[in-house]
């Protein structure tokens, strides 16, 4: 329990340090707020002071009503003040908000794509799609609608309380009294409805991963008539989700009715009590009428952040959540003094064993890769092969440093990757996969992403070295076509003419990639394969080959199998040898059966 308790503990002071943090960049502007907050307070609390005046100076002592009348005008101006001035403070504090959260926003998006390829593997993309949207949008609605209120009354109570001890500590100590079975129930609503709000955002998460990956794979759905399981999965998701939400509402069922009874009590306590001292001749009239009405605001502020106390722990877990997410390190950052990449030279592997994480984060029981030992010297185009799962395609993303190995070194002209900046390194290493990403916007515009700082002519003139400017201009708009979202627009084999440009106008040392004619049609393979002649040519070239015409073309093959590396050499003389590639090569070519992995053998 005491762990427990201190973990908490330690959470909490870490979100306040967090958001102190986060305002820190406006400070000026709270600090505003916060003089502006005070003085509607001291607006607000002058009334129930003027009232007394009005009832005891005016009606009486006195009976004047020239009292009562100043004592009204008087009223009116504070009232309006406080109106004014209430106002002005929660503007000022919803657009400081509004400034954290546009921070935060970008914030939690850099470090999301700061992240290497190990930490999307292990993460869900809905629960990381709801960080960015459903718990900052929480965020951002008691930002718009409830932190101006929150301040308030927060002021109020605080003001109040002092106002109440200095009229009357009797009187204080008898609404104090009133007090303390809420002070009870707040502290087992906040402990009971924070882990209740925390696995609200859990569900949330999950029923947003749910329809991400639904809407992901619409077409599969559709065309295995999957439809119906899927909408029961998702049904039962959303189920959980409404089981969560329903225990906050029974929680603040029980918890709000007890504000609003004590109160009502206290109100009675103070008049019974008032007036037996009123009889007594230890007070005044105005004095318990002055007093009721700080009740009124002490119970009015309480009753403002109970209303508000669902949304403020609603918010606490989204705020915890994304702060969990932002304490999570980048597996890959820049050295404190990178090394300089050379603008050429060879590409190593060096004993590499590399395993990949599994989605609770511990590694994987056996390495993926185990003791690989690879030179490619500069220029040379080198293709790896090998069965389905053999690695070969994670020795591609070591080399391109996709990945970082848990043992050994991958390095280029001698420099270690991971002792050169990440920015030097993606401009000398490239890696294209075998299926094209595009985003929304124009051919050249996706063209563009290779090499942000070329330029239109430059990407023209790369798309004219890689023989595709006809290719390209018989798109409806030529190199201006809009691909659509994830390039529907195009083809597959347009798409990836599309990436082959992008490769080449970002002019690298050394390519990495998937073959790229493995899934396109002829005509489009035969445009390919001149484009990719074109971008090759004297750059050094690691490809991963499904088709082993890319291997007859290579100066050199690698094979991998079961993680290791078995063989190297030029594709006659590994064909001529009789071993793993001959056998691959031979089933390849229909001769004999195809080649089973290790582990099927």
């Amino acid at each position: 329990m005491r762990v427990t308790r201190a973990r908490r503990a330690a959470s909490r002071h870490g979100l306040v340090r967090f958001s102190v943090a986060m305002v820190r960049p406006y400070r000026r502007r709270a600090v505003l707020s916060l003089v502006v907050l005070a003085g509607a307070l001291g607006a607000t609390l002058a009334g129930p002071s003027l009232v007394e005046f009005a009832i005891n100076d005016g009606l009486v002592h006195h009976r004047s009503m020239r009292v009562v009348d100043i004592a009204g005008a008087c009223y009116l101006f504070v009232a309006a003040a406080s109106y004014l001035l209430t106002g002005a403070q929660t503007r000022l504090l919803s657009s400081t908000g509004e400034l954290v959260l546009n921070d935060l926003r970008k914030r939690v998006f850099d470090h999301l794509l700061a992240q290497p390829l190990a930490f999307f593997d292990s993460e869900s993309s809905g629960q990381l799609l709801s960080r960015m949207t459903a718990d900052i949008d929480v965020l951002e609605t008691l930002v718009q609608s409830g932190l101006g209120t929150f301040a308030t009354s927060i002021g109020l109570f605080a003001f109040s309380v002092v106002v109440l001890v200095v009229t009357s500590p009797v009187l204080f100590a008898a609404t104090a009294a009133c007090l303390v079975p809420v002070m009870v129930a707040a502290g087992h609503y906040r402990t009971t409805s924070t882990r209740a709000y925390t696995d609200v955002r859990t569900r949330i998460g999950e029923a947003l991963a749910s329809l991400d990956e639904s809407l992901a794979g619409v077409r599969v759905i559709q065309a295995f008539r999957q439809e119906a399981r899927v909408s029961e999965e998702f049904e039962e998701r959303n189920e959980r989700q409404f089981a969560a939400e329903m225990k906050t509402v029974s929680l603040a069922a029980h918890f709000f009715p007890k504000v609003e009874g004590t109160g009502v009590l206290a109100t009675v306590v103070v008049l019974v009590v008032g007036g037996l001292f009123v009889h007594d001749h230890l007070t005044s009239i105005g004095a318990v009428a002055a007093f009721v009405l700080y009740i009124a605001n002490l119970f009015s502020s309480i009753q403002s952040l109970s209303q508000l106390f669902d949304l403020l722990q609603s918010s606490g877990a989204a705020l915890g959540t994304v702060v969990a997410l932002l304490d999570t390190a980048p597996a890959m950052v820049d050295p404190d003094l990178p090394l300089p990449l050379p603008l050429a030279g060879s590409l190593e592997m060096h004993d590499v064993t590399f395993s990949y994480a599994r989605p609770d984060g511990e590694a994987t029981r056996e390495p993926e890769l185990r003791g690989v030992r690879l030179r490619i010297d500069q220029g040379e185009h080198l293709v790896l092969v090998g069965p389905t799962g053999a690695g070969k395609s994670t020795c591609a993303k070591l080399l391109g440093r996709l990945y970082d190995p848990d043992e050994g070194s991958v390095t280029f002209a001698g420099v270690d990757l991971r002792d050169a900046s990440l920015a030097e390194l993606r401009k000398r290493i490239v890696v294209v996969p075998q299926e094209g990403f595009l985003f929304r916007g124009s051919v050249l515009d996706n063209i563009l992403i290779g090499s942000p700082a070329a330029g239109p002519d430059a990407a023209r003139a790369a798309v004219a070295r890689l023989g595709l400017a006809d290719r390209f201009a018989q798109l409806p708009d030529g190199l201006d076509t809009d691909v659509g979202e994830r390039g529907a627009h195009l083809s597959a084999g347009e798409r990836q003419l599309v990436s082959l440009a992008r490769a080449a106008v970002a002019e690298p040392a050394v390519l990495v990639m998937d073959e790229a004619t493995s899934s396109v049609d002829p005509g489009t393979e035969l445009a390919l394969e001149r484009a990719l002649d074109a971008l090759t040519a004297g750059r050094t070239t690691v490809t991963v080959a499904h088709r082993l015409t890319t291997a007859q073309r290579a100066d050199r093959v690698a094979v991998v199998d079961g993680g290791q590396l078995v063989e190297v050499g030029p594709h006659g003389e590994l064909v001529e040898r009789g071993g793993h590639y001959s056998r691959l090569f031979a089933a390849w070519v229909g001769d004999q059966p195809t080649l089973q992995t290790s582990a099927e053998r």
